[in-house]
C-alpha cells in the first residue's frame, strides 16, 4: 500500500501563549519520533499567518492514521492548539507533476 502525504496545519488556541519550555521539548521529541518513523516530510513555524503556528508535513498509510498523528501532536494533546488535516498529492518528476 502506498503511504499517502498530508499536511498538519497547528493553530493556536486560546492558551496557546501559556506553552513553556518543557511543552515545547514535548512537541520536538514528537517530530523526531515521526522522523525515526520514516514519516516526517517537513515541519516549521509559519510566521505572518495570524492564528497559525506552524505546520507538519508527514506521510501516513490512511486518513485515520494521520488524524490520530494529528491528536497525539503534544500542542494538540494538551489543549494548546487545533489543527486542521489535509491530504496533499504531491506532484513530481515520478508523476509527471500530476500532469
Amino acid at each position: 500500500m502506498e503511504k499517502l502525504t498530508y499536511v498538519m496545519l497547528i493553530e493556536r488556541g486560546k492558551s496557546y501563549n501559556k506553552i513553556n519550555k518543557a511543552m515545547v521539548i514535548k512537541h520536538v521529541e514528537y517530530i523526531k519520533k515521526l522522523d525515526v518513523a520514516g514519516q516526517l516530510v517537513l515541519c516549521g513555524a509559519t510566521k505572518g499567518y495570524p492564528g497559525v503556528a506552524g505546520m507538519i508535513v508527514f506521510n501516513a498509510e490512511s486518513y485515520e492514521e494521520a488524524e490520530a498523528i494529528c491528536k497525539s501532536e503534544p500542542f494538540v494533546a494538551e489543549g494548546y492548539a487545533t489543527y486542521k488535516l489535509f491530504t496533499l498529492r504531491v506532484g513530481n518528476k515520478d508523476n509527471n507533476y500530476l500532469l
